[in-house]
């Protein structure tokens, strides 16, 4: 199946002003995220100096995010999807709050407990996830025609890869230059900076409703459709094992430590330089769309990053590393931005939230469980045979997904 999903206007999504302030508020927030992402893991790091508490990390904002996904994308399709946005919101809002407390006010906490008062602390920013990314992206596709999917998806990615460029590269920064508190503090500001514009995106009707069913029956139908539909499932399955297997986020700070010597401000650059790539990346997409061969272009480019990441493992050298995994940016900019569009243009508006819902879970629970997957296998294996490893995981994914899903391989959009 085709569809007319490219514009010759490029801006034409952005002209819209609820997706403008959307985008904005969404760029704000997930600059916050990645600021707060990097500061913990650091401060982890020189608490700990343990690849496994690394890890843990992920551990701990992913569990609850899985727990919660589901019945997260029901109340996505039950209640006002602006209204959830803002309560999620709010609470990431005050988990930032509670770190810069207990960082910088309540020192004797972390001295008792060590690093389990950070950890539940993250725990509820998964809480808050859960609920936030089925509401974001339900809503998202009700603030643009179906005709500027394409448009709208290389936009938002656009937003996102810049924010996760300058996230980590500020927050490593400001911890850097002038310590933890200032650097939470940022976040807050942010975080709640990002409340404002979300609150200023219009209320938009819910869908209507085919059938009446109990919770039991709604959340089984949000599942039964993403298992029956053999684009949908290959897509997500596929970003989500490259991402489990070959991100390797969680261990920077030991390559930052131990392999390059390079610090903090050093860390920052590292986590930025993939987004830059993916920035580079979008921008090229957003004059050149990747949707002509969607299904092939998607696995080339999983494929691709799989590379990167292996060669990663090997580079001794800062500058090339910062290559590399710009590199490693621009191919997984290209799988994203074609596996939102396909979850926009196959799914149903009233299943939009439980059907992003199970998405969350293979995709945005990777990256957490990925991470600890990282800090195990590091752990066990060694810090450079098992990023290796994972990058070879990736590319033996790749081959197993294009085989068993002829339908991706030919999609065209």
């Amino acid at each position: 199946m085709e569809f007319s999903l490219h514009t010759k206007d490029v801006y034409a999504s952005l002209k819209i002003g609820d997706f403008r302030r959307f985008v904005s508020a969404r760029f704000l927030f997930t600059l916050a995220v990645q600021m707060q992402s990097l500061i913990v893991g650091w401060q982890i790091y020189q608490l700990t100096h343990d690849a496994l508490a690394l890890g843990l990390i992920g551990m701990f904002e992913a569990v609850p995010y899985i727990s919660i996904a589901l019945f997260a994308g029901h109340v996505a399709d039950r209640v006002d999807r602006k209204k959830i946005i803002l309560l999620a919101n709010s609470a990431y809002f005050i988990c930032a709050a509670a770190l810069l407390l207990v960082s910088t006010q309540f020192h004797p906490v972390l001295a008792i407990y060590g690093t389990l008062p950070i950890y539940v602390i993250i725990f509820i920013t998964g809480l808050a996830r859960g609920f936030l990314s089925p509401a974001q992206s339900a809503l998202a596709a009700q603030l643009v025609p179906r005709e500027l999917f394409g448009n709208a998806s290389t936009w938002n990615s656009v937003a996102w890869q810049i924010a996760a460029v300058t996230g980590p590269a500020i927050g490593g920064l400001v911890y850097g230059f002038f310590g933890i508190g200032p650097a939470y503090a940022l976040v807050i500001l942010l975080s709640l900076t990002s409340l404002a514009f979300f609150y200023f995106v219009k209320k938009k009707p819910m869908p209507d409703r085919t059938m009446e069913e109990n919770i039991w029956q709604s959340l089984s139908s949000g599942l039964k459709f993403v298992f029956r539909n053999q684009i949908i499932l290959s897509a997500i399955s596929l970003d989500m094992f490259a991402v489990f297997f070959g991100g390797a986020v969680s261990v920077l700070p030991i390559f930052a430590d131990q392999v390059l010597n390079i610090g903090a401000e050093g860390l920052g650059l590292l986590r930025a330089a993939p987004a830059v790539g993916a920035i580079i990346m979008s921008l090229v997409q957003v004059y050149k769309p990747p949707f002509k061969n969607a299904g092939r272009n998607l696995l080339v480019c999983v494929f691709g990053f799989g590379v990167s990441m292996i060669m990663f493992a090997i580079s001794q050298n800062f500058y090339l590393t910062l290559f590399i995994l710009m590199l490693s940016g621009m191919f997984d900019n290209v799988s994203v931005i074609i596996r939102s569009t396909i979850m926009q243009v196959y799914t149903p508006d009233a299943m939009r939230g439980r059907v992003s819902s199970v998405n969350g879970i293979f995709i945005g629970s990777s990256n957490e469980l990925g991470s600890f997957e990282s800090g195990v296998a590091a752990k066990l294996m060694g810090l450079i045979p098992s990023v290796i490893f994972g990058g070879s995981m990736t590319l033996g994914v790749v081959a197993a997904v294009g085989n068993l899903a002829p339908k991706l391989r030919a999609l065209k959009l």
